[in-house]
């Protein structure tokens, strides 16, 4: 699948960025070698078998954004009640320093990527040479080649950064559409902490392809509070790939909220690579109307002690598809890791369709583990219960299904962000009329 899709945004090939190291250079020219040998996954591919990319391949994007750096778009969207502090924002794959606010805060470096490849690229070697050698990371491959912005945070060994750094990625209505390409690498210092919010928005009537690619690398005992929400506009697609590496004792800490964008599609690797790192994950999916949604997480323990506690929850209204691939793996040598996972998926009709796989592999001894998954509908005896109690049928369901995604963010202590986070997933939720025929029609 070169043509179509590849073809316009391969046709210059890879990027340029000022004085570009020639390591860098090798990188992107490799991955464009791979990207035009091998194109889009198709379904024979494994990891992409739910999640059919004919429609996009057939597309035609352009590259970039001409007038990102000035493009207008509506500052209410870059708002996240509860959330004060350090912000950056990307519009259309393109850095708005006018519509960010970089503050200077000890211990903690807050860059645009364009502006460290320009100044100091060899900085940045760890985590630009990473290659991408699975044909099943197309995406990640096309981000290799064409991504010049994206932010870099740097956090201070020992620093403890206390307000949360907002990272806005908002798309705008421009005159064709675009595939945009971002690059994010949060660097967290040994013994350091940071919270970071990462906040996909966008104007509703464009049609762009966005793909972020993400690398987290925590050091010793280092920690990283990471709240995701997806809220991107309801015509757009979006890919994302979150990658994380735990040295020992590090411990991050993931909330994800997914309910905007047509398309979407989220792969998320963690390597719990030093004894005792701990990784924890609530997450929902929330869809309705024609959206999918596919959410893919690899989880691999690589030392000894290790952790993680993994919760997602999916509801799908409608005709919309949600897909959960779940994996960890215990590697050879691993011992003594505790590996926890759990998916439960609400359909709140009777089109609508989830495919949740849970997949364990252990090659260590004295490990605990456990996984699970299930696929069902609302508890006609609690609907019943709330009816019972005069609550109307609509506002039953969402209750209940409300009660059921919150455990994505129920434990966040900042109380006017989850009361916006409740907002968010009751306007998701099925609306009155739409709630009394499902009902009517189930009993």
């Amino acid at each position: 699948m070169v043509a179509g899709f590849l073809e316009p945004l391969l046709a210059d090939g890879v990027a340029r960025q000022g004085s570009q190291s020639g390591w860098l250079a090798q990188v992107r020219t490799r991955a464009l070698e791979q990207l035009i040998r091998d194109g889009l996954p198709g379904p024979r591919n494994e990891a992409w078998k739910y999640t059919s990319l004919r429609a996009i391949g057939q597309r035609r994007y352009a590259r970039s954004d001409p007038a990102a750096a000035t493009r207008p778009i509506d500052a209410n969207l870059l708002d996240l009640p509860g959330v004060e502090g350090p912000r950056l924002v990307f519009v259309n794959g393109g850095f708005r320093a006018d519509l960010s606010i970089i503050a200077d805060v000890p211990g903690m470096e807050l860059r645009s990527l364009s502006d460290v490849l320009e100044a100091e690229p060899d900085s940045l070697r760890e985590f630009l040479s990473r290659s991408f050698d699975n044909a099943e990371d197309a995406f990640a491959r096309l981000n290799t080649v064409l991504a010049s912005d994206g932010v870099v945070i740097r956090v201070a060994a020992g620093a403890r950064i206390v307000p949360p750094v907002h990272l806005v990625i908002a798309g705008a209505v421009a005159e064709k559409e675009l595939a945009w390409q971002l690059r994010c690498i949060f660097d967290i210092g040994e013994g350091a902490a940071l919270r970071l919010v990462e906040h996909h928005v966008g104007e509703n009537g464009h049609g762009h392809f966005g793909n972020v690619l993400s690398q987290l690398a925590l050091r010793a005992n280092a920690r990283l509070d990471l709240l995701q929400v997806q809220n991107g506009a309801e015509t757009a697609s979006l890919t994302r790939r979150t990658e994380a590496l735990l040295d020992a004792g590090a411990h991050l800490e993931m909330r994800s909220i997914e309910v905007g964008a047509q398309w979407m599609r989220h792969d998320l690797a963690v390597r719990l690579n030093g004894d005792r790192s701990r990784f924890v994950s609530r997450g929902v999916f929330a869809l309705r109307g024609r959206q999918h949604a596919d959410t893919r997480l690899d989880i691999r323990h690589s030392a000894r002690d290790t952790a993680c506690d993994i919760v997602w929850r999916g509801v799908a209204d409608q005709r919309a598809r949600g897909v959960f691939h779940g994996a960890i793996t215990v590697e050879s040598g691993a011992d003594g890791s505790d590996a926890q996972l759990s998916n439960k998926n609400l359909l709140l009709s009777d089109q609508a369709e989830i495919d949740t796989q849970p997949v364990l592999e252990i090659h260590a001894d004295e490990v605990k583990a456990a996984h699970g998954a299930t696929v069902g509908q609302l508890d006609e005896g609690a609907l019943f219960y709330l009816r019972s109690r005069g609550i109307g049928p609509a506002q039953a369901r969402s209750l209940l299904t409300l009660a059921f995604c919150r455990v994505a963010f129920d434990s966040i202590e900042n109380g006017i962000l989850r009361e916006y986070l409740d907002t968010l997933m009751l306007e998701r939720l099925p609306q009155a009329a739409d709630g009394d025929s499902q009902t009517k029609s189930s009993q």
